[in-house]
């Protein structure tokens, strides 16, 4: 009964296609990362707990996302902002944990948070409800990245692994290159779907195209930084556990 509700995916549907593989390369890393949590340290639970919860969210998001694009043709922009603003601050709060330890900081954790929510709520109205200004926009949220970025390879962030021991600084250096160029990305997207591209340029003419090129680099970006960086902190937690 469940299976006959399931809407086919045509063979030229990549976009629906990448919903798919994210689907269910999310869900497997997430029952990796549940199942493996009593083979961590105690200290790495709460990282890895957190990693899984990542993933298990966009797995979510995604199967309905799919089932979205399925039915309506049509980018699920909405419900792709509702995943990212649960998952993104979460990776921030990520690099508190691992550094906690050394002595990171509430304020620290706050700061990631805070920097990630407005890089996501002003990405989220250059893409949809103030398309007019979408550069406007696309900058208050690439200004934000910067700060994130900032913090994890110069600033606090930076400064806490160095003092908390080389398998931190390793681990922190390793996902802060997840944050510099994997959630590039990211920009890459909003570039291709909003009018005109980002400060004035454009890389695809049509929308609909525009769409779909944004859904495909959306859907790999996601799978490679939210899995990646939880196959991080665990490779972290038992490099840490011998």
């Amino acid at each position: 009964m469940f299976l006959s509700t399931i809407t086919p995916i045509a063979q030229d549907n990549y976009v629906a296609f990448t919903f798919f593989i994210g689907t269910m390369a999310m869900m497997a890393a997430s029952v990796f990362f549940f199942f493996e949590l009593n083979n961590v340290p105690q200290k790495w639970r709460t990282s890895v707990l957190v990693s899984g919860l990542i993933t298990f969210i966009a797995a979510v998001h995604y199967y309905y996302m799919r089932s979205y694009n399925l039915e309506t043709g049509e980018s699920p922009t909405f419900f792709r902002y509702v995943d990212w603003i649960l998952t993104v601050p979460l990776m921030c709060v990520e690099f508190y944990l691992i550094t906690k330890k050394a002595g990171a900081k509430v304020s620290l954790l706050w700061q990631l948070i805070f920097a990630s929510v407005v890089m996501l709520i002003t990405g989220y109205f250059g893409e949809t409800m103030d398309r007019d200004h979408s550069v406007l926009w696309g900058v208050i949220s690439g200004a934000a990245y910067f700060y994130i970025a900032y913090l994890i390879w110069f600033g606090e962030v930076a400064s806490l692994a160095q003092t908390a021991g080389p398998s931190v600084a390793k681990a922190t250096r390793i996902l802060a290159w997840f944050v510099l160029v994997g959630w590039a990305i990211y920009p890459l997207g909003y570039i291709l779907g909003t009018p005109g591209g980002l400060f004035g340029m454009t890389l695809v003419d049509n929308p609909k195209d525009a769409a779909v090129a944004m859904d495909i680099v959306y859907n790999i970006a996601d799978a490679v930084n939210k899995i990646g960086f939880g196959l991080v902190i665990y490779t972290l937690a038992k490099s840490d556990a011998n």
